[in-house]
This record gives structure tokens, C-alpha cells and sequence, in this order.
């Protein structure tokens, strides 16, 4: 174990000062030949057989590890699909499914998609594929996608079975390009608000964005809640493209900067689709980075109300770098700075595992409780740049407006159901069964979230389900946490019949951090209010 610490030692110091000096052109040739030499005589000349990648590799992922907990090695086999959901499509047969029942069922072809242009239909289940059966051999999830995804243009072959029909139904679908949105949710709540949730900066966020925006003007938009709760980021560029959208020409939006990289501002142009009305964006513990930077951006200059949690903290800027083989590394090259010149970045001072475990920490200190449970530093204090409101720096967006994370209904009954996905998988199984029922008794979206209630005799199917699951039923947990069951199941099978918005809407008609944006933005009085504190 000392030699191959020794081996990766001199490896990772070759690739650190080649990976730091590169661009600077001061590696000497002495220095450059000294540590290639090093690595020639360990091929050479160890006494062992040695996997020279693999210890490369190692090399790299420690280098980088020390450095910030934001730097990573990709390995090439891996770099597409990180890559993929940024970039907004991947190729494919175009359909959502899950397994149930050892049966691979689709939930619903994406629309446009070529499973839809073919003829495939919601609660279809896919029996076989190139003609080997898939149904009752025990199928995952990733072996499904490897048999469904390739390259565009490449065909497969599926049978399925469908309900009504008593053979299977053979179709030949050419894979094609299959968009991934960013956007889980557009909607109006009522006559004059909207509501938007973004999962993610991508590619494609902007133009879906004003897709979005302008669907709900025409529907009579005057306020809009944005939503960006568990919005992990995505890239820097999306993020500037969004707060255009909302800010006046010539506004900066972010800055960055590093010891090697000189500072670069970005600033709004002079036109954004909803430079007025009144806006309330909604952010938690899980949004970082491009949400950070938006959101970051739009408080320094009073142009929203922020409610919900402080916010992850993640404000380095990591740019790509592909290596000979494939792979590549995200390297920090500078940190991003909100216009009022806050760091978004917290301190990672104590070491990668304290920082990994900064969410539970917060948790248990009762942070996402009690708004009196945070602190900053007192040189960490700014002043917005039209109404000169107190904010504040030092590790994330802390919002106007404080919502403590809601555990009135949870329970470990609950959570089970939840982490099992079991009550989306009943959802399923429920919506096969009474398919026709819901076509004709809820034909639409309205009719269904006004007077569809989840009765007692779809509950105790659910707990029966659940009980063959796995999950033994416990009352009393059952009793704490019925309504939220209730909604979570009504949730699910508005998604599987509708899509995602109005998995949403009902969700959302209990979630505190909305109810109290709404309240907030339908009220003249508050919202003036909060942007003048």
C-alpha cells in the first residue's frame, strides 16, 4: 500500500503542476522531463505488474478532492451522461415508464415524441423488445434504457400488450431526439398570478422560459411566483439569460473572479419579457448555484420578494476540461459574486466531509425551523441597491421572507411510501384499472382537482398495495400523516393522466412556502411592505 501511495503521490504531482501551469507556459523542461521520466520508470521497471489508468485516475480524483468539493473527475464512459441533462435532450423512443409488477408500463408517450407518432398509448405495457421478453425475467430500470435509447435515426422493435386487445401489438419505432424540460410547471392560480417551476439551468431553460411566460400573458399574467425549491443549478449562462428576462438594461446580474481570472461582469440588455409586475421567487436548502446567481441577482435589486430557506451556498464557477482519453475534469477557475458584491460560497474551510454533511447539519441545529437559528457574519452585511435592505453574504441566498420546513404531516409510515415510490406505483396501477372511468367522469384537468376525492375504499387499496410492497401498515403513523397521503395520491394520478403541472397544482394547494407567496403577492400591502424592510 506505501509503494502504490508513493506511485500516485508522484503521479498527482505531474498532473497538478501540468493541469496549473499549462496555460502559463512555466512548466521548465527539466521539471517536465523529471516527471515524465518518473512515470517511464514506474512502467518500466516496478517489480509488479501495474494498471497504469487506473492509478492515474486515482491520482486525478485525489488531486482534485483536495482542492474544493466542487472539483470532479468525470471518466469518459460518463462524461455524456452527466453532460446530457444540461444539454436538453438525449436520444431515445420517447416515453415515460416504470416497472410494476415485473411489467414495464408506460405512463405516457412524450408528446411529439416517436412512441406517440407511432400509436403507443399511456398504460401500454411492453412485453418485449428486439423479441426478447422482458416481462417477468426480473427487468431493471437501467436495462430498459440501455434497450431503448440509442443513437437517432436507429430503429426498435417492441411488442405490447394493451388492455383491450387480446394479442400483442407489434410497432417499429425510429428513435429520435427527445427534449428534457426544464421547466416541471407553468399554470395560472387564479386570474391575474402565474406560477413557473424550473428544475434546472439548461440549454433550453431560456427559450422554454419565455415559452412559458408568454402562455401565461396571454391568459392575463400580471404576478408571478418562480419557483426554484431543489434547483441544483445548471449553467451560468441560462442563469443570466433568466434574470434578463426580469431586469432593466445595463443591471448587473453577477460577477466572477479568481487569482487567475480577472473579473467578468454580466449585465442585463434593454429588453426582458416581465421587467414589471410583482414577483416572488421561492427557494430552499437544495437551491444552488445558477438558481443562487438568479435569485441572488433579483434581490440586490428589489426587483422580488425571495420566501422559502437559505439557500445551498455553491458560488464556484467550475469550467470543463476534456482530457486525451475522453474524461474530463471540473476545474474551479473563479467564485461568483451577486451584484451588491456578495459571495454566494460557503465555507468549505472545515473539510469535504463537514461540508457534505452542511444540509444535515442545518437540520439539526434547527435551521430549517427557526429563522433565529441563522447567523452571518457581521462584515457579511449589504444593502440592496434601490431600497438599501439589509442582506446578507457568506454561504447562499438568505430569502425576505422565512418558511420553516413543514413536518407537521410526516411520519415513518409516510416516508416509506415515499421512498419506495410506492404510492406513484399504486397511482399506476390504480389509473390501468379505472382508465376509462377517469376519461369520462373527469374529461378535464378542472373537473378532476374540484371534485375527485381520494375515498376511503382507494386509501385501504393503497395500504393493501403497500402491505404486499413491503410496507406494514401502522395506524397511528396513518393517522398523522392521512392528508398528506391523500394528496400525494391525488398528486400522482393528476401526473399520470395529465403531466407534471398539475401534479403540482394539487400539491401545491397545502405547501406552505406557496401559500404564504401567494399571500404575499396578491396583497399590496405586504408585498410593498417586505421590499422596503
Amino acid at each position: 500500500m506505501k509503494i502504490r501511495r508513493f506511485i500516485i503521490i508522484y503521479i498527482s504531482l505531474f498532473i497538478n503542476l501540468l493541469l496549473f501551469f499549462e496555460s502559463k507556459a512555466q512548466i521548465t523542461t527539466d521539471n517536465s522531463y523529471k516527471l515524465t521520466r518518473v512515470i517511464s520508470y514506474i512502467s518500466k521497471y516496478y517489480v509488479d505488474s501495474i494498471h497504469q489508468e487506473e492509478l492515474i485516475d486515482a491520482a486525478i480524483i485525489k488531486l482534485l478532492s483536495d482542492l474544493d468539493p466542487h472539483c470532479i473527475y468525470i471518466e469518459k464512459e460518463e462524461v455524456e451522461k452527466v453532460n446530457e441533462p444540461l444539454q436538453g435532450s438525449f436520444d431515445g423512443i420517447g416515453i415515460q415508464f416504470n416497472i410494476l409488477n415485473d411489467t414495464i408500463f408506460v405512463i405516457m408517450p412524450i408528446s411529439g415524441g416517436p412512441s406517440e407518432k407511432v400509436g403507443i398509448k399511456a398504460g401500454d405495457r411492453i412485453i418485449k423488445i428486439e423479441q426478447d421478453n422482458v416481462a417477468g425475467v426480473g427487468i431493471k430500470n437501467a436495462t430498459v434504457c440501455e434497450k431503448l435509447l440509442g443513437e437517432e435515426g436507429t430503429k426498435v422493435n417492441i411488442s405490447i400488450k394493451r388492455r383491450e386487445n387480446q394479442s400483442l401489438l407489434d410497432f417499429t419505432i425510429t428513435r429520435d431526439k427527445i427534449p428534457i424540460y426544464s421547466i416541471d410547471a407553468c399554470y395560472m392560480i387564479n386570474k391575474s398570478t402565474g406560477y413557473i417551476k424550473i428544475n434546472k439551468f439548461s440549454a433550453t431553460t431560456h427559450n422554454e422560459f419565455k415559452k412559458a411566460i408568454g402562455q401565461l400573458q396571454s391568459e392575463g399574467l400580471e404576478n408571478l411566483i418562480l419557483d426554484l425549491r431543489a434547483n441544483g443549478g445548471g449553467y451560468l449562462k441560462s442563469s443570466i439569460e433568466l434574470a434578463d428576462e426580469f431586469l432593466s438594461n445595463n443591471n448587473l446580474i453577477v460577477y466572477t473572479e479568481g487569482i487567475n481570472s480577472p473579473r467578468k461582469d454580466y449585465y442585463a440588455s434593454n429588453s426582458g419579457n416581465f421587467e414589471k409586475g410583482k414577483l416572488v421567487i421561492l427557494i430552499d436548502e437544495n437551491s444552488a448555484s445558477a438558481s443562487e446567481i438568479f435569485t441572488g441577482a433579483l434581490q440586490d435589486w428589489d426587483r422580488g420578494i425571495v420566501v422559502g430557506r437559505r439557500s445551498f451556498g455553491k458560488g464556484l464557477v467550475q469550467r470543463p476540461f476534456y482530457l486525451p482519453d475522453g474524461s474530463m475534469i471540473r476545474l474551479t477557475t473563479a467564485r461568483y459574486y451577486t451584484p451588491t458584491g456578495r459571495l454566494i460560497q460557503k465555507s468549505y474551510e472545515s473539510g469535504k466531509e463537514q461540508y457534505n454533511s452542511d444540509l444535515v447539519n442545518r437540520y439539526n441545529k434547527g435551521e430549517l425551523m427557526h429563522k433565529d437559528s441563522i447567523h452571518f457574519p457581521i462584515n457579511e452585511k449589504f444593502s440592496t441597491l434601490k431600497n438599501n435592505r439589509s442582506v446578507y453574504g457568506g454561504g447562499g441566498i438568505m430569502p425576505d421572507i422565512f418558511v420553516p420546513i413543514d413536518t407537521s404531516g410526516m411520519s415513518g409510515y409516510y416516508n416509506l411510501l415515499i421512498r419506495k415510490g410506492v404510492i406513484g406505483l399504486f397511482a399506476i396501477h390504480y389509473i390501468d384499472i379505472n382508465r376509462d372511468i377517469f376519461k369520462t367522469t373527469f374529461s378535464k384537468f378542472k373537473d378532476f382537482k374540484n371534485k375527485f376525492d381520494v375515498t376511503q375504499s382507494i386509501v385501504d387499496k393503497l395500504i393493501a398495495f403497500a402491505k404486499n410492497e413491503g410496507i406494514k401498515f401502522n395506524e397511528n403513523d396513518f393517522l398523522i400523516s392521512n392528508e398528506n397521503i391523500n394528496l400525494t395520491l391525488k398528486a400522482n394520478i393528476a401526473l399520470n393522466i395529465w403531466g407534471t403541472s398539475e401534479y403540482y397544482e394539487i400539491l401545491n394547494q397545502k405547501n406552505p412556502a406557496f401559500l404564504k407567496a401567494l399571500e404575499v403577492i396578491e396583497s399590496k400591502v405586504l408585498y410593498s411592505q417586505h421590499l422596503r424592510e
